[in-house]
């Protein structure tokens, strides 16, 4: 009988001899925290993960070669983390999260105690997954604007060149500009392109549906993007070269937040995280009242809006608003475009969203509204088996998806009327404008500005759709945050674990009207974060920082 293992190992052992010179060359840190692959890949402090890094080098060759040699991506980032974070991730050859099964081999192999277990662990997966290693392995690489990255790439390198890993590095970028060159290059030699493979191809695909999206309608005013010290900062500059001037478009973008020359500023009180959670204006804000603001967050995947009124009245326009107007007007579109008996829309949330937000979808706009676990990965899963799939956290991260049946559709369809006609046309570019392989601050950006343009709407008459229900999300320090687990199938409504808690955290709520609370442990860090509503917010700030004692009481550090 033949041996049913024959040809997956390298036949001279080249490999498992390069994995253990390298991972000699990048030992495991002597304190011996555990490593786990998450939504956010590895994220920590950076002087942490040079050997997490080689590893994820020789995991993503792993994953190209069992994928028949297409290209994996790997994002050296941490996102709106401070500057002495960093992190590593792995893209899926669609532009997609790393497949959720894989994320167990990621954090097996990078657990490895010392070189001899590497090797161990990198011949137990060709093993346990039927790697023929003899496949071919390509991955590109990028990373954000941290000092570390550079340290980190070294370290991805060896890992990729040890195991004969073709690759190429795209220097600096943003999360999404990798996310879509993964696609871009996966999709080169198919009927369907996504793109020109470069970074400039990422621009021009960006202007010239945007473009085309607003021909004819006049963008209303000016808009400042904070881009958190960060890398979007140099790439949404790069961009605005390939736009319309704003003496041809009408509209002015101002870019602040741009030093990333300091990296003690990234992400430091301002950003779309600091934004979203301060719920306040970032450091810089000179903003007359409704003068229209947007920030983005460090590696420029996600983006929210905000404003201040007479008085200097913060409003925010964040996630859950971009998601409800972008939900409103393509379905505008899909209807005037005479396609609404052949497209449907839903609209995907998590248990962040804000409750006003849900109500409008499912009462004015009439549309579907599914509510799944917090992630890119679930709501994206979710979002891609609708037609037209619109998901946005709250926090500014998300996309738009069009099923590969849709676009077909939408690209086929034959308009009946100058109307339709027109319609078809901005929706038509908007596929193209929106990066479907992952939230993208830039693109969504560039979205909701044509939106606006389109309904001829300011940042009041935006933020008029609906009212938000009065909300807090606090987070509280803890001893350990995987003591925190919340129970199956609730959308990480509810907590399992520790026993009793959520009992107490109803006790608490049912004290405020229309009260809402839920608590889940941080991704990154030994926090758990806290998500309130209620009808004031007078109860709603009481009603958190109750909740919030209660934890530190009970399980703080």
């Amino acid at each position: 009988m033949a041996d049913s293992n024959a040809g997956i190992f390298d036949p001279d052992g080249k490999y498992e001899q390069g994995v253990l010179q390298v991972s000699k060359e990048y030992p495991r840190p002597k304190d011996g925290a555990d490593f786990v692959y998450g939504t956010a890949g590895f994220r920590m402090k950076a002087d942490k993960l040079p050997s997490v890094a080689m590893t994820v080098g020789i995991l993503a060759g792993l994953r190209s070669r069992k994928l028949h040699g297409q290209t994996i991506g790997v994002m050296i980032t941490a996102s709106h983390n401070p500057a002495e974070d960093n992190g590593v991730k792995i893209v899926d050859p669609q532009g997609e999260m790393l497949e959720q099964e894989w994320e167990k081999y990621a954090t097996y192999i990078a657990n490895a105690k010392d070189q001899q277990e590497a090797q161990n662990a990198y011949m137990w997966m060709v093993k346990e997954v039927r790697i023929d290693q003899k496949k071919p392995a390509n991955v590109i690489f990028a990373r954000d604007t941290r000092p570390s990255g550079e340290e980190l790439v070294r370290a991805l390198k060896s890992g990729l060149d040890a195991t004969g890993v073709t690759s190429v590095d795209y220097g600096i970028l943003t999360t999404p500009q990798l996310h879509y060159l993964v696609k871009a290059t996966n999709t080169k030699d198919t009927s369907h392109p996504y793109g020109e493979v470069s970074e400039e191809g990422y621009y021009n695909k960006m202007a010239s549906a945007f473009k085309t999206a607003i021909e004819g309608i006049k963008p209303n005013g000016s808009v400042t993007v904070d881009c958190a010290n960060g890398v979007g900062a140099p790439k949404l500059k790069e961009l605005l070269k390939h736009l319309p001037s704003s003496s041809e478009s009408g509209l002015d973008i101002r870019v602040v937040n741009d030093n990333v020359s300091n990296a003690e500023v990234l992400n430091k009180d301002c950003g779309a995280d600091f934004v979203k959670t301060q719920q306040r204006a970032p450091a810089g804000f000179d903003g007359k009242p409704y003068e229209r603001w947007a920030s983005f967050d460090g590696d420029a995947d996600r983006i929210v809006y905000y404003f201040t009124t007479e008085g200097s009245i913060f409003r925010l326009l964040d996630g859950d608003r971009i998601a409800t107007l972008a939900a409103n007007f393509l379905g505008e579109l899909v209807q005037k475009s005479g396609l609404a008996d052949k497209i449907t829309i839903a609209v995907v949330q998590t248990a962040y969203a804000n409750g006003s937000s849900t109500r409008y979808i499912e009462q004015t706009l009439k549309l579907r509204c599914e509510c799944t676990s917090t992630g890119v990965k679930h709501l994206h899963h979710v979002a891609a088996r609708s037609d037209i799939g619109v998901y946005f956290e709250a926090n500014g991260h998300g996309t738009v998806l069009f099923s590969p049946q849709t676009l077909k559709r939408i690209h086929n369809h034959q308009p009946e009327s100058p109307a339709q006609l027109e319609a078809l046309t901005t929706l038509r570019a908007l596929t193209d404008l929106i990066n479907q392989t992952v939230g993208d601050a830039i693109s969504d950006f560039l979205l909701v500005e044509t939106i606006l343009a389109h309904k001829e709407y300011t940042v009041r008459e935006w933020l008029a759709t609906y009212t938000d229900m009065p909300n807090k999300l606090g987070k509280q320090r803890v001893a350990n945050r995987a003591d925190f687990v919340t129970v199956p199938d609730s959308a990480e409504r509810r907590l399992e674990k520790p026993a009793g808690l959520q009992e107490r955290i109803d006790e608490i709520v049912a004290k405020y009207k229309d009260g809402r609370c839920f608590v889940r442990a941080s991704g990154t860090e030994d926090v758990v974060r806290i998500y309130g509503e209620a009808s004031e917010v007078f109860d709603c700030e009481n009603m958190v920082r109750e909740v919030g004692g209660e934890i530190e009481r009970r399980f703080g550090p």
